[in-house]
């Protein structure tokens, strides 16, 4: 599967909503991960357990080469 495909199969796989407020946002928020399965739910929070863990050692890294990007 080329690049433009697994584009294309990327965003037949998006959910998303435009809220008028923040109340609305996390309204839908809530729906949305309330219509998602135990494993699916799982599954979302390691990725951003990943995802945070990459920021922290890039953070720690770049401290440790003397710059301070904060």
């Amino acid at each position: 599967m080329g690049l433009k495909e697994r584009a294309a199969a990327r965003r037949a796989k998006m959910v998303v909503n435009r809220a008028a407020n923040f109340e609305e946002a996390e309204a839908w928020d809530l729906d949305f991960w309330q219509s998602q399965s135990p494993e699916q739910r799982l599954s979302a929070f390691l990725a951003i357990r990943r995802d945070v863990d990459k920021v922290m050692k890039a953070r720690l890294a770049g401290e440790k080469a003397g710059r301070k990007d904060r």
